[in-house]
């Protein structure tokens, strides 16, 4: 726990890109016992690629901003944590046939819940960061909106955010767009006001997901890959290697294009099917989170984060 003397401060989380940079500096325009936070997730020396986030480059960005706009920094070490939630739980997801998105349990448990029970104990007064999202109240209650710049809608990757903790957090970007930030951060002379937006998998270097869970897992059980009659028509390597509705890397030839329709871990099969025989009519949910006691009638669900 860093040592400040800063009363009950505001915890900025600065990822080192233009997005946290410009909620920061908002933040010190409006008070001044802003504090920023930047997360060290894994060795950046294995890390090469610009277009990840968290690296060695970012975190000095990020200390470059705060002394531009005068507020103390620190960084935390977050490497174990970053491994129990992120890496082991995406390693383990893909060895049982199931497709994770890492960026969900980052967002929601390192660069989140781990970072807001950090500042509770801080006694910080509030939790500020730079995703693009509308905090918005309703009669009494907070509620979370898509933001201005809805194709940068971030409320995806902060779902699970509950209904006690909205007093807590702010969220200065979501009634801006991308390039309105982006002027922002030039006008402030944030030398990251044209830094390139992370892309990639943070902690996988080149990209290559099936590499990295081949390194850091134990042989995988080759197994079969069939149609949906159960007729074998050709043979995997491991689980990991499909996703429900790929095509391409399947390993079979078939006289017409066919794509991953189920991934049976018990069994260590992967079906395949045409294009009109994987469609679905339906979608099981889990980890559920409500922000409202009354659903409405009609609801939109987004399955992906694009």
């Amino acid at each position: 726990m860093p040592e400040t003397n800063i009363e009950n401060p505001i915890v900025v989380a600065m990822s080192g890109g233009v997005d946290s940079s410009v909620a920061a500096a908002l933040m010190k325009k409006k008070a001044s016992n802003v504090m920023g936070v930047t997360l060290k997730l894994y060795d950046e020396k294995k890390v090469k690629n610009s277009k990840t986030c968290c690296a060695g480059v970012d975190i000095l960005d990020a200390k470059k901003i705060a002394n531009t706009i005068s507020i103390p920094h620190y960084v935390l070490d977050f490497q174990e944590i970053f491994q129990e939630s992120v890496i082991d739980p995406f390693i383990k997801d893909y060895k049982e046939g199931r497709t994770p998105i890492p960026c969900i349990n980052c967002n929601e448990k390192v660069k989140f819940y781990d970072l807001l029970e950090f500042t509770k104990k801080l006694k910080g007064s509030a939790l500020v960061t730079g995703h693009y999202i509308k905090k918005m109240k309703v009669g009494n209650e907070w509620a979370l909106y898509v933001p201005e710049d809805k194709d940068r809608d971030q409320s995806y990757f902060l779902f699970s955010i509950k209904k006690a903790d909205l007093d807590f957090v702010e969220f200065p970007l979501g009634d801006f767009n991308k390039s309105q930030i982006r002027d922002f951060a030039k006008t402030m002379d944030l030398h990251v006001f044209d830094k390139a937006d992370s892309q990639d998998i943070c902690f996988i270097p080149d990209g290559d997901y099936k590499s990295f869970i081949k390194r850091n897992s134990e042989q995988m059980e080759a197994g079969e890959v069939v149609d949906t009659d159960n007729n074998v028509i050709g043979h995997h390597d491991g689980i990991y290697n499909f996703t429900i509705g790929q095509r391409r890397g399947i390993g079979v030839s078939q006289s017409r294009p066919v794509y991953v329709k189920e991934i049976n871990k018990e069994k260590n099969r992967v079906v395949v099917a045409s294009k009109d025989q994987i469609k679905s009519n339906g979608i099981r949910l889990d980890n559920t989170n409500y922000l409202t006691e009354k659903m409405p009638f009609k609801v939109k669900v987004r399955i992906r984060s694009s």
